[in-house]
């Protein structure tokens, strides 16, 4: 899935849509994220040592499971972040890095979808958590 295969499937747009591209392999889900340098959430995080905020890097590995979602019809359906937990963060992520997440859903009791995620770059593990999220009807 590419971003615009991505705005099919979760509401994210602009500035928030932080996924360059998804894939589901055997139910796990696989993104991408290049970190540029010039992402407005590096504009304060540091000054002079621009760093991925962690609660970021937490949005990039639920943005990943938009591709289990893909075949769902959820486009009347709002997705929230109902929990966050075991988040660990192991190493920073920087400008020029190639954010590489994989994420899967463990169970599922509508409306909620229980995942847990991993995140990397060239290999090392940077961020892992377990999150929730519900799908609701939109208003």
């Amino acid at each position: 899935m590419d971003r615009q295969e991505i705005m099919k499937v979760i509401p994210h747009r602009d500035n928030m849509l932080l996924l360059d591209e998804a894939l589901l392999l055997d139910g796990i889900a696989h993104g991408k994220k290049k970190i540029t340098g010039e992402e407005w959430f590096l504009k304060g995080h540091f000054p002079g040592n621009p760093i991925v905020p962690g609660v970021i890097l937490c949005e990039i590995l639920a943005q990943t499971t938009c591709a289990c979602l893909a075949d769902l019809d959820i486009k009347n359906k709002n997705t929230f972040f109902t929990s966050l937990d075991k988040v660990r963060f192991k190493k920073s992520v920087l400008p020029g890095d190639l954010f590489e997440t994989e994420c899967e859903i463990v169970k599922v009791h509508e409306p909620f979808y229980f995942a847990k995620g991993i995140g990397k770059v060239n290999g090392e593990v940077c961020v892992t958590a377990e999150f929730s999220f519900a799908l609701t009807d939109k208003a």
